[in-house]
């Protein structure tokens, strides 16, 4: 099930008895777990049947009697696993997932890696559990889930300003979250939307100088304003890491190579093909008039050959603003 249909089900009250929740991304994990801890019992009803549990400190054999208490003046006793992946002997849980009490909610919350699911364990789960696994999200898939995210509180950010966020916390959900919700209570009375500005005045990212105006400088092979922009990043070497600015201009350039094949070059056609709003294709239509697939792939390489030089494959003295600085100017020239 994804996770969105799960939070519906619990905010309907339509609860399951065991919930797996597995993957690499704790955001949903964390999401889903809370909701039901804060929602499922009342705040009188959680003092004797509330279980919070934490995966190193506990056994199999501790979750499972802890599992099978009945619930004292109220519906249902909520156990919780924090840290599920470091239960001692955790496969033993077989014998409950099997047959579960009916007045327990049990929640196991597997971060940062899959539960097995060639083992007995594994197989109840997906078979007799609410099972979630929670995937990160691609870099080109977070401006979305930052707008979306901003939507459902009420509230528009501008597609700009989302991806300023992406650039400069990265793909962890919880980080992005965390500032987002900052942002918000930066706004005045009546304020709705969050720009670029605000990002720039609250979190310290510069609207002018970050990933994203480069990238755009180089689509439009803007000399002048990229060679400012890394002039800024090697200036501002803390803010402005080489490797981010690396994935962000290898993304962009193996996606336009992408874009030169379609047989529907429109907005749309972009967008669906690469994963992103047609708001970004305008992008990609300026660099295919600027840069010949064999330029772009020559590009491709050089970003590569940066990377490697970064890691200091073939690299005495070179500082980080530097290999950009010759990055960029191979690029556009």
């Amino acid at each position: 099930m994804d996770h969105i249909q799960i939070i519906k089900d619990i905010q309907a009250k339509k609860y399951g008895q065991i919930y797996t929740l597995t993957g690499d991304e704790p955001y949903f994990i964390d999401l889903i777990s809370d909701l039901i801890e804060e929602t499922v019992l009342s705040k009188d009803e959680q003092e004797f049947n509330l279980s919070v549990l934490y995966g190193k400190d506990v056994s199999a054999a501790i979750i499972n009697d802890t599992a099978r208490r009945y619930p004292m003046m109220a519906p249902y006793h909520v156990v919780i696993v924090k840290e599920a992946q470091e239960v001692d002997k955790i496969e033993d849980l077989a014998h409950y997932v099997k047959k579960p009490q009916p007045q327990t909610i049990l929640v196991l919350n597997h971060k940062y890696k899959k539960i097995d699911g060639r083992r007995e364990l594994g197989k109840l789960l997906k078979k007799n559990s609410i099972y979630f696994e929670s995937k990160k999200l691609y870099d080109n898939q977070v401006p979305a889930w930052i707008q979306q995210y901003v939507l459902d509180k009420g509230l528009k950010i501008e597609a700009k300003a989302a991806v300023m966020l992406c650039d400069f916390l990265g793909t962890e959900l919880s980080k992005i979250a965390n500032e987002i919700d900052k942002l918000i209570i930066t706004l005045k009375t009546g304020e709705k939307i969050l720009t670029p500005e605000m990002v720039e005045k609250n979190i310290g990212i510069s609207k002018d100088f970050n990933n994203f105006e480069l990238e755009d400088a180089i689509a439009r092979k803007d000399i002048f304003k990229a060679n400012l922009i890394v002039d800024y990043f090697e200036k501002n070497p803390k803010n402005n890491p080489i490797n981010v600015t690396l994935v962000t201009l290898f993304n962009f350039f193996s996606n336009l190579m992408v874009c030169y094949y379609l047989p529907d070059k429109s907005d749309r056609g972009i967008a669906a093909a690469i994963g992103i709003r047609p708001f970004f294709a305008k992008k990609y239509q300026a660099a295919m008039r600027m840069y010949k697939p064999g330029k772009v792939l020559r590009i491709v390489t050089e970003i590569r050959n940066c990377d490697a030089m970064l890691k200091g494959v073939g690299n005495v003295s070179a500082t980080p603003g530097e290999l950009i600085k010759e990055l960029v100017y191979k690029m556009m020239h």
